[in-house]
C-alpha cells in the first residue's frame, strides 16, 4: 500500500522503516532538509539498535522527501508522527499536528485516504484533526475528489527495542468510527499480524511467536488506551521506587522485594526495577496530559499525580544521599556514568542525569559525565550546562569524590573498578539503578550505595 509518514522522529522513522520492510511503498516527509538528506544516504538521526540495518533492507520501498505533494498526493494511508511536546500547563503543544493536518488537506488526492494519528494526542484529537483536514481540503479543491477518515493507532514502542516492539508487538490498537478504515489498517498490518514476513537475521522472531492481537475500538478509546498504558507503567515504576525508600529504612533489599512481588502473575516483574525513576519523552508528557485532561472535566487524577511526585523525589534523593555522605558538595568533583534517560538510546529528553547534575552544580560541585552513545547529542543539547563531558568511562573516576551510576549501560559492568578506584579521592559509588555487583565493588575497595538497599 502507498503510505506516507509525516515526521521522521523516533516514532515516524521506526514506523516508516518497519512498514517498508513489510513491503509497503513508504514515503517519509520532514521539513528538516539536513535530516532528509542524511536519511537519503542511509544515515539515521537517532540511535536505535539495528535501525540502520533495517533501513538498508527496506530501502527499495522507502523514500524520504521535503515535498508534501510528493509524499501525500497518492497516499492511501497517511501517518501523522510529529512531535507534541508538553506546554507549561501540561497540555501537549499541537502546533505541528495542526500544520500536518493542513498539509494533508491541501495535498491528498486518492479516492479514499485513512489519516492515522500516530503521535500521542489529547483525547478527542481525532475529531479535531478531521475538521482541520476537511477545511483545508475544501479551501484548496473545487471538487470533492478524495474521501478520507481519521483513525487513531497509538504506538507502544520502547526506545532501545523499538524495532522488535514494532515487528513483534503485543498488540496493534486501531480506533476509527468507519469500518472501512479499520479494514484498510488491518490490511496494512496483515504481514505483521499474521507474522508472514521473513524475520531479519539481526531481529529474529521470538520462539513460538505466531500472531499479533489486533484490537479495534472507537477513536476516543484508542486515544485513552495510550495515555492509560503509559500512566500505569509510570505508576509501577514509582510504586517500586516508593517501596525502595522504605526498604532502606527497614533494612530490606528492594531487589528481593521486587522479585517476590513480580513473580505474582497478577503483577508481573516488568517495570518493577527500582532506581532513579523514569525519564524520556513519553511518561512525563503523557501523565501530565492525562492530569490536564482530567482537570478539563473537573476530575482530579491523584494516583497519576502521585506517580509524578515520587519520580521527581527519586532524583532529589541521589543528591540528598551524596550530601549525607560527603556533607559538603561545594568544591567536590562528582562523576556521572550514563547521560541518556535509558540504555540503548541517545535520547536526552527529561534525562535524570541532567536534573541531578544541575542540582549538584547549584550546590557548587564540579560535575563530569560520560555516556557510550549520547556524547555528541549532549554536546549539542547541553552545551551551556557546565557539565564537563569526558572521553571515556574511566575519566569519570579521576580525582572524583563520588561517582553516580545514572544509566544502566551493560558496558559499565566491565569497567576495571580496581584501577579506577586508585584514581578516586573518595572511593564511593552511588548506584541509582541497582546495576553494579557489590562483591566486585568490595574487592575493588569501593564503597557501594545502591538505592533500595540498607547499605549505608
Amino acid at each position: 500500500m502507498k503510505t506516507a509518514i509525516i515526521g521522521t522522529g523516533y516514532v515516524g522513522l521506526t514506523t516508516g522503516v518497519a512498514l517498508a520492510y513489510l513491503g509497503h511503498e513508504v514515503t517519509c516527509l520532514d521539513v528538516d532538509a539536513a535530516k532528509v538528506e542524511n536519511l537519503k544516504k542511509g544515515i539515521s538521526p537517532i540511535y536505535e539498535p539495528h535501525l540502520d540495518e533495517l533501513m538498508k533492507l527496506a530501502s527499495r520501498n522507502l523514500k524520504f522527501t521535503l515535498d508534501a505533494g510528493d509524499a501525500l498526493r497518492d497516499a492511501e494511508v497517511v501517518f501523522i508522527a510529529v512531535g507534541t511536546p508538553s506546554l507549561p500547563d501540561g497540555n501537549p503543544d499541537l502546533t505541528f499536528l495542526k500544520s500536518a493536518a493542513q498539509s494533508i488537506g491541501e495535498k491528498i488526492a486518492s479516492p479514499y485516504v485513512v489519516i492515522v494519528n500516530k503521535s500521542t494526542v489529547p483525547i478527542g484529537s481525532g475529531n479535531w484533526v478531521e475538521s482541520i483536514v476537511r477545511d483545508s481540503y475544501r479551501a484548496r479543491h473545487a471538487y470533492q475528489g478524495s474521501g478520507f477518515v481519521v483513525a487513531s493507532n497509538p504506538e507502544f514502542l520502547r526506545e532501545g527495542s523499538a524495532l522488535s516492539d514494532m515487528l513483534y508487538a503485543d498488540r496493534v490498537v486501531v480506533g476509527a468510527d468507519d469500518p472501512k478504515a479499520l479494514d484498510v489498517l488491518r490490511k496494512l498490518y496483515q504481514p505483521l499480524l499474521e507474522q508472514t514476513f521473513e524475520a531479519p537475521a539481526f531481529l529474529p522472531r521470538p520462539e513460538g511467536f505466531r500472531a499479533v492481537h489486533f484490537l479495534t475500538s472507537d477513536l476516543q478509546s484508542a486515544e485513552l488506551i495510550k495515555y492509560a498504558a503509559n500512566a500505569f507503567l509510570a505508576l509501577k515504576i514509582s510504586f517500586i521506587n516508593e517501596i525502595s525508600e522504605l526498604s532502606e529504612k527497614v533494612g530490606a533489599d528492594i531487589q528481593h522485594v521486587s522479585r517476590g512481588i513480580g513473580l505474582d502473575s497478577r503483577i508481573g516483574n516488568r517495570f518493577l526495577q527500582a532506581g532513579i525513576g523514569w525519564g524520556g519523552s513519553c511518561f512525563g508528557k503523557d501523565t501530565a496530559a492525562l492530569i490536564s485532561t482530567g482537570k478539563e472535566y473537573g476530575l482530579p487524577m491523584p494516583i497519576t499525580q502521585a506517580a509524578r511526585d515520587v519520580n521527581t523525589r527519586q532524583r532529589a534523593r541521589m543528591v540528598e544521599i551524596l550530601m549525607s555522605e560527603l556533607k559538603i558538595l561545594k568544591g567536590r568533583k562528582i562523576g556521572i556514568l550514563g547521560l541518556s534517560f535509558k540504555p540503548f538510546t541517545d535520547d536526552l529528553r527529561d534525562a535524570p542525569a541532567l536534573e541531578i547534575a544541575k542540582r549538584l552544580l547549584e550546590r557548587g560541585a564540579k560535575v563530569v559525565g560520560f555516556d557510550p552513545v549520547s556524547m555528541d547529542r549532549a554536546r549539542k543539547e547541553w552545551g551551556e550546562t557546565a557539565i564537563e563531558l569526558v572521553s571515556n568511562a574511566e575519566a569519570v573516576f579521576s580525582e572524583s569524590d563520588a561517582v553516580l551510576l545514572v544509566t544502566e549501560w551493560p558496558q559499565f559492568r566491565t569497567i576495571d573498578f580496581a584501577k579506577c578506584a586508585a584514581q578516586m579521592k573518595n572511593k564511593l559509588i552511588l548506584d541509582g539503578r541497582g546495576h553494579l555487583d557489590s562483591t566486585q565493588m568490595n574487592q575493588a575497595g569501593i564503597r557501594l550505595i545502591t538505592l533500595g538497599r540498607a547499605t549505608r
